[in-house]
């Protein structure tokens, strides 16, 4: 968060974005970030990769299982492509600037290089890219932040580089008048006992590919990869992915302290009159319904990886994963289900002589409306 102040008349309980405050953040484009956040985690070890995967119900031996993986041709674990949201919070949504202004990720843009291995240490390099503003339907006025983050190894491999958006949006305005989702004036979702045997069949058959080669021969395009599930969505999952991912403002006493103490702006009186911190949309309902959102809601790099685990999934342990752009929609709020599908939309082969797939993916809720879609590029081995 920001070590600027920020003042404002309000008119309401949170701060409204003002001229001063965007003048004050232009400044920080394309200034590297020092002294970053300290991450959750510095080294892709074996807890840390099986806790990320838990953490998003993947449960891939490549990642999971150290036998599986040994016979593979990595010769031992490696991470999930997503896990490295949890080496960096920069890109993981922990923006600067704009104090008590709400900020909603949004989405990312990630390309990788080459897989993190088991022990591999992360360093990392990131600054604001971009400014872009706004008129939504939310809220009203919002500022969509864009930072770029590049990934190294212990050894100065470029692992991997991305950009990540956050959306900062005024919490009054988007309570009063913006709220889009018909699910914030919907009553309690609950479901029968079929509907649950309906849900739950899916993850009975969902299908790792694992040691199954899949060929780019074999693939063609307008192809449809199997309906991946996430859900019924719960604070229990949404808690289970912050232990995997670290969170971005979950402290405890003493340190939650300093971390209020030092950024004002971030501590929000709890109904205690208790500063805590505004993360905690995604476990408290009116919390979330105070600052516009339908109820407490999923995060959104666990909903980025969901899509990644639904390709991953697909492509299998001779495949990676090369690119990953994604857009948020909507919120997921508890009680949600998440109906992930993919099609292969293209074939080509790059520029490094790779054999790539393109699949669009679009992941829809249990009354049809779209939460998240994106694209990937899958490089898979040829028979040639």
């Amino acid at each position: 968060m920001s070590d600027q102040s920020q003042s404002s008349d309000s008119g309401g309980r949170f701060p409204k974005i003002t001229e001063r405050g965007l003048e004050d953040l232009q400044k920080r484009v394309g200034v590297k970030i020092e002294n970053m956040p300290e991450p959750w985690c510095y080294e892709a070890t074996r807890d840390n990769i099986r806790h990320y995967a838990n953490g998003i119900g993947d449960d891939n031996p490549l990642w999971c299982d150290p036998e599986y993986a040994a016979k593979t041709q990595y010769g031992g674990l490696i991470a999930l492509p997503s896990f490295l949201f949890a080496t960096n919070r920069i890109m993981s949504g922990y923006v600067g600037g704009l104090p008590g202004i709400h900020a909603m990720w949004a989405g990312s843009n990630w390309t990788w290089h080459k897989p993190l291995r088991r022990n591999d240490e992360i360093h990392c390099e990131a600054w604001l890219k971009e400014l872009i503003p706004h008129e939504t339907q939310f809220s009203g006025r919002a500022i969509e932040q864009v930072y770029h983050v590049e990934f190294y190894n212990q050894e100065g491999d470029n692992i991997a580089g991305a950009d990540s958006w956050c959306f900062r949006t005024e919490r009054d305005k988007a309570r009063e008048a913006g709220t889009k989702y018909e699910a914030a004036q919907k009553g309690q979702l609950t479901y029968s006992e079929d509907e649950l045997v309906d849900i739950y069949r899916h993850y009975a058959k969902e299908e790792i590919r694992g040691a199954e080669t899949r060929y780019y021969e074999d693939v063609t395009v307008g192809e449809k990869l199997p309906t991946q599930l996430k859900g019924p969505m719960t604070v229990t999952g949404f808690i289970c992915y912050a232990q995997g991912w670290g969170g971005l403002y979950i402290r405890a006493n003493k340190l939650a302290w300093q971390q209020i103490h030092k950024h004002p702006g971030l501590g929000i009186t709890n109904r205690f009159n208790i500063p805590d911190c505004p993360e905690r949309v995604h476990w408290e309902n009116d919390f979330a319904t105070e600052v516009g959102a339908p109820g407490a809601y999923d995060y959104g790099p666990e909903r980025v990886s969901w899509l990644t685990h639904h390709l991953t999934n697909w492509m299998g342990d001779d495949g990676f994963l090369a690119n990953h752009k994604t857009r948020i929609r909507r919120h997921n709020p508890e009680g949600d289900v998440l109906y992930i599908n993919g099609e292969v939309t293209n074939k080509f082969v790059d520029d490094q002589g790779r054999h790539c797939v393109e699949i669009s993916q679009k992941a829809h809720q249990q009354d049809d409306e779209l939460s998240i879609q994106g694209t990937g590029v899958v490089v898979l081995p040829s028979r040639g």
